[in-house]
């Protein structure tokens, strides 16, 4: 059994696979010693893959290094696919992660992995399995938040169920078309751009707003919720076969 962990700015998301299966996921507010101790025992884990913006607790990375095959995502970590980003340090993580399951999900073909959670990440993989590169833009929540934040008069807006018309009718409903609407036709363009150019392509789209845009968009697209995990646990085998004993 493998265990990816991903810790992001605000959630910890977990997920357990028997090879490329996966059986089981949660989402935490933070890795703990005793949640991780639970999971890891009672799902028989053997290997792990950690990927994390911020630095964790000694305690909980000794557990993971000395009971576990334990192997940690950075810049140089072996990889399924290969980057040619010009700037591989800087390369979100998340990022890398997504890529490396979409690859997995639909191999020697095109796909732009869509990311919409705090920021949108649009990024390319090559039917040859490269990370060609990709865009980072505002997420919805951050949008309404600088419309609010970076004005004197304009309020903050609360996301609704629905999009309002079109043409805003009220300063509220222009506030949500500029934030959801805006990013809505952002994608769908930034999909329209890409299908000239690369075919044929797959849409992949993730993150905490996978539900609006898989609601609005009228592009055809696939969505997968755990597509970064995935993708940490396609890292994880492929260092697995690369080095003996791992």
């Amino acid at each position: 059994m493998n265990l990816a962990i991903d810790i992001g700015n605000t959630r910890t998301k977990i997920a357990v696979f028997d090879g490329d299966e996966l059986l089981h996921n949660e989402v935490w507010d933070e890795l703990t010693l005793p949640e991780v101790k639970q999971l890891a025992y009672n799902q028989k884990v053997e290997k792990i893959i950690l990927s994390s913006v911020s630095k964790q607790s000694e305690e909980v990375m000794t557990f993971l290094k000395t009971e576990f095959a334990f192997l940690e995502l950075t810049t140089a970590t072996a990889l399924p696919i290969r980057i040619r980003y010009k700037t591989p340090e800087t390369l979100g993580k998340d990022r890398i992660a997504a890529a490396a399951g979409a690859a997995h999900l639909f191999p020697k073909q095109f796909c732009l992995v869509i990311d919409a959670g705090t920021c949108i990440t649009l990024d390319m993989v090559s039917s040859e399995g490269e990370f060609l590169g990709g865009n980072i833009s505002p997420g919805i929540e951050m949008r309404l938040k600088a419309m609010h934040h970076f004005t004197a008069r304009l309020p903050q807006v609360a996301r609704t169920a629905n999009l309002p018309d079109e043409l805003g009718d009220s300063t509220e409903n222009a506030i949500r078309n500029g934030g959801e609407l805006g990013a809505l036709l952002e994608i769908e363009g930034f999909i329209r751009h890409c299908m000239k150019k690369y075919r044929p392509l797959r849409v992949v789209l993730t993150g905490g707003d996978v539900d609006f845009f898989v609601k609005h968009t009228k592009t055809k697209i696939f969505a997968h919720q755990n597509l970064v995990l995935l993708g940490l646990n396609q890292i994880l085998q492929h260092n697995a076969k690369l080095f003996e004993g791992f």
